[in-house]
């Protein structure tokens, strides 16, 4: 008899224990989720976003856009306005410090005017945000040179600057895209241009095909994410089954993304240059987009793409219509 309850307290005991252990670690991670964020393509639904320059004009209009997506906004910070509450439901800091220390925020969306952009962004990679998505438009090159060379080494990641942001559909927005032409799928968009990104997303949406991620990384010289970034994560993540690159003249990204898909990418991948019909030496919208010294041309990038044996749309309207053609091919 004594064996018996002795052994049925052992048994007892052990529950507990493995009990306790569970709570734990479950709570170990809730107060520790800021540091080891669970995220499919760089955002998701677990995603906490502070919002750098949130009671500006553009700043606040674009945080109610995110808000009313499902974007978990957790945060603003404006220097000097700290303590004030926007639209009674985000707490404003005065430094991102202060605001990754509070509530854990594990992204920033930074809209924060040009003269102040650079800092603003060391701001947040100096707090340990892993993610920062610049939105500003016309920071100095000079400036994103010390950024770049400041962040090298650093854990966080930057998207931008002069770029419309990432989406992942139905869980996460974060920038200035209109979410309703956005659909849950398996095809990830990598693009330089936001209006090129928004005209291939709403025609992928309209027959019947949806996006895993999306991301606008930026149209300026020197930013953050590059192409080839992108494409490493996108083959890496089990959710997205295909790709889209859309590049423009300027620069060498594209033709760096074709050598390694060509090598490593086993998934469909299809792509569109802008700038066939731009002259050498004038700038395309973009400070990037740019042909100079012979390199960058969109002639030279089609062919980098092709000889990687991805599918190159030949117009803006065919850039759905080539994607879906070569994954029919895949398969």
């Amino acid at each position: 008899m004594t064996n018996a309850k002795a052994s049925q307290n052992a048994k007892m005991t052990k529950v507990i224990l493995e009990c306790f252990s569970v709570i734990r670690i479950s709570s170990f991670l809730r107060a520790w989720s800021f540091v080891i964020p669970i995220m499919s393509i760089l955002v998701d639904k677990s995603t906490r976003l502070v919002v750098q320059g949130i009671t500006g004009s553009a700043g606040a209009f674009h945080t109610r856009q995110c808000m009313d997506y499902g974007t978990n906004v957790v945060a603003g910070v404006t220097p000097g306005k700290g303590g004030q509450m926007f639209d009674g439901k985000v707490p404003v800091f005065d430094t991102v410090w202060e605001a990754r220390r509070e509530t854990g925020c594990n992204a920033s969306m930074v809209f924060v005017p040009a003269p102040a952009a650079a800092d603003s962004i060391l701001e947040a990679v100096d707090a340990g945000v892993e993610l920062v998505v610049c939105i500003t438009e016309g920071i100095p090159v000079m400036d994103m040179m010390r950024v770049k060379a400041l962040m090298h080494g650093k854990q966080s990641r930057l998207i931008g600057p002069n770029c419309p942001g990432i989406i992942t559909p139905g869980e996460c927005k974060i920038g200035i895209m209109p979410g309703y032409i956005h659909r849950p799928g398996n095809i990830g968009v990598i693009s330089r241009s936001g209006t090129l990104t928004y005209e291939a997303v709403w025609q992928l949406t309209s027959r019947g095909y949806g996006q895993s991620t999306c991301i606008g990384i930026g149209g300026d010289p020197i930013g953050g994410l590059s192409h080839l970034d992108c494409v490493k994560l996108f083959n890496e993540d089990p959710g997205t089954d295909a790709m889209i690159l859309i590049g423009e003249i300027g620069g060498s990204a594209e033709e760096e993304a074709a050598e390694w898909i060509k090598k490593n990418c086993k998934k469909p991948v299809a792509a569109f240059i802008a700038g066939m019909t731009a002259p050498p030496g004038r700038r395309m919208g973009h400070a990037g987009a740019i042909v100079s010294g012979g390199k960058g041309t969109a002639a030279g990038k089609i062919e980098a793409l092709k000889a990687a044996g991805i599918a190159v749309a030949q117009t803006p309207a065919a850039i759905a219509d080539t994607m879906i053609a070569r994954i029919k091919a895949s398969s």
